[in-house]
Order: structure tokens, then C-alpha cells, then sequence
């Protein structure tokens, strides 16, 4: 008598693609949250692992704050078309061009705004669950989330009231308005992620690596200089992001480690070249991964209060 064991990659890669069959199975208007970043890289390897042969059986979903990385738009797009999705975009820039939302002069950062535009989409197209690629080591507050996170009519979520996931059942009963956040990843570390990249062998966006950029100061982090605006007959689009008189640019060797907008993005200066190199800089490093988000380095309820608004 024989008996199989699951390695640590393998166990969480079933889980997750256990979870990921449930949405399929207990959802009639699902989207897949993709921004082309390593921990939506991994869903979409799951998701293939899910269902193919078959099609996807779920659009793409991205919101823009129109700051974003081009590399990381290029490879985003790409990507679904590959996979042969349907990729649907929204941005910051259309709730604010409808007066769904005002631009604050002081606050540069468009994260929060954000909010709207996913409750926006998810109304539009009438999603009834969101999967995302949160892992509850990303940030105290992800940790306190369920695989299956409730939102309410608002988009809100009460981090006191949720619903318990005894033996693997999910509750996914909703009323007409209210929707379901799900996140297969819940159990994954940066680590895993990094170790499932390398071992599905999967392409991720040049940028991760380290490269040459231009980076200027600000916030204790370094910043990347947005790409030059050259169309003067339009407002800059990147306005507030760029290196100010008092802040020097130097060109330096560096990668993210996690990837918001260009505004939010600290980058770290780093010789990781490989997959390899990465995982020998995650396994070596002090400070989480979000610690190089100016968005959360705000205050320490920074995401919560983002999430409880409507926030991924």
C-alpha cells in the first residue's frame, strides 16, 4: 500500500485551486482581479489548473489610477490576450471626468480612489464575487480576513463579523447588491509565491528584477521619476509625482518588490537578476513587502480603513 504526500507548494496549490473551482461553482457573475503583478501571475496559473481545458470561465478585471508602471500594463495586456480573456479596464480618470469623484489638491496618491471605481465595475457588470491575490502576510490587516470575504450592499466589509470557515465549507449566500471577495492566497507567504514562480516556471514583469532607473527621495523611500510628459496641449498625468528642486534624481540599480502605481511604488535597490536572486533577497529580508508603500505607510490602519470602504 502506497501512500502520496503533498509537498508545501503542492498542498497550497490545491487548496487554492479547490477554492478557486468553489467560486466557479457557487458564483453565476465572477471576475478575476488581474493587475499583472507577481500574486495575480500565480491566480492565473491556478485558474488554468482549474478549469482547462475549458475557458476561463471569468473575465479579467484592472483598475487604473493612471499613474501605473508601462511595463506593467504591457505585460498585463498581453497576458490576457495570450490566455484568450476578457480583460476589462477601468480608471481613476473616468470617475473623476463623471464627478463621481473629486481630485484632492494636497493628496497625490489616487489609491483611494480606487474604491469607487472597483464598486463601480463590480455594479456595472454585475459581479457577485472578486477573486484577489491577497496573502494575509502582506499586511496586519489582510490578516484578519477569511478566504471568503463578505462585502455588503455599500462594498463594506466588518472585520467583526465574519462568517466562520469550519472544515473547508464556504458560506457564499448573498442577498441581491452585496458581493464576495475571495482570496485563494490566503495561506501563501511572499516565499511561496517566489517558489511557485520558479517552479511553474512563470514570466513576470521585467521590473521585479533589478535594473537601471532613475529614483529621487521622498517619504524615506526611493521613488522612480515617472516617464517624460511630452504632450503639452494635455495636463501632466503623473503632476505632484515628479522630483521637486530639493530632491536630487540619481540613477541607481534597483527592482520593486511589490508593485502599486508609480506614486505609491518604493523601489529597493537590489543585484537580483533571477528568480533565484529574489528568493535569496525574500529570505534575508527585515522588513515586509509593503513596507515599500508610501499609500501604507500613511498610518498603521492605513489598508484596514481602505478595505472597510471597499478596498480589494
Amino acid at each position: 500500500m502506497s501512500s502520496y504526500h503533498l509537498d508545501h507548494l503542492q498542498y497550497l496549490e490545491t487548496e487554492a485551486i479547490h477554492i478557486m473551482r468553489e467560486v466557479a461553482a457557487e458564483f453565476e457573475r465572477p471576475t478575476l482581479l488581474f493587475s499583472g503583478g507577481k500574486d495575480s501571475i500565480c491566480l492565473l496559473r491556478l485558474a488554468e489548473k482549474a478549469f482547462r481545458p475549458s475557458d476561463l470561465p471569468m473575465p479579467f478585471l484592472n483598475v487604473e489610477t493612471g499613474h501605473e508602471f508601462p511595463e506593467l500594463i504591457e505585460f498585463r495586456d498581453r497576458r490576457a490576450k495570450e490566455l484568450g480573456a476578457k480583460l476589462i479596464v477601468r480608471t481613476v480618470d473616468q470617475v473623476v471626468a463623471n464627478g463621481t469623484v473629486m481630485l484632492s489638491k494636497t493628496e497625490i496618491s489616487r489609491n483611494k480612489l480606487q474604491i469607487p471605481v472597483l464598486l463601480g465595475a463590480i455594479e456595472e457588470f454585475q459581479f457577485d464575487c472578486a477573486i484577489g491575490g491577497a496573502r494575509r502576510d502582506e499586511e496586519k490587516a489582510r490578516a484578519k480576513e477569511r478566504f471568503f470575504s463578505f462585502r455588503d450592499s455599500f462594498g463594506q466589509w466588518d472585520p467583526k463579523n465574519q462568517r466562520p470557515e469550519i472544515w473547508n465549507l464556504y458560506n457564499a449566500k448573498l442577498n441581491p447588491g452585496e458581493n464576495m471577495r475571495v482570496f485563494p492566497l490566503s495561506n501563501w507567504t511572499e516565499m511561496d509565491v517566489w517558489e511557485y514562480i520558479k517552479r511553474e516556471k512563470l514570466e513576470v514583469p521585467s521590473i521585479y528584477f533589478s535594473h537601471e532607473r532613475e529614483c529621487f527621495r521622498r517619504g524615506g523611500q526611493w521613488l522612480p521619476v515617472p516617464p517624460p510628459h511630452t504632450d503639452t496641449a494635455t495636463p501632466d498625468p503623473y503632476d505632484g509625482a515628479r522630483p521637486k528642486p530639493n530632491e536630487p534624481v540619481k540613477t541607481m540599480i534597483v527592482r520593486v518588490r511589490t508593485i502599486a502605481d508609480m506614486i505609491s511604488t518604493g523601489m529597493i535597490e537590489s543585484k537580483a537578476y533571477t528568480v533565484d536572486d529574489i528568493i535569496a533577497e525574500v529570505s534575508a529580508a527585515r522588513v515586509t513587502e509593503r513596507g515599500t508603500r508610501a499609500d501604507d505607510k500613511a498610518s498603521e490602519a492605513a489598508m484596514e480603513d481602505r478595505k472597510k470602504a471597499g478596498y480589494f
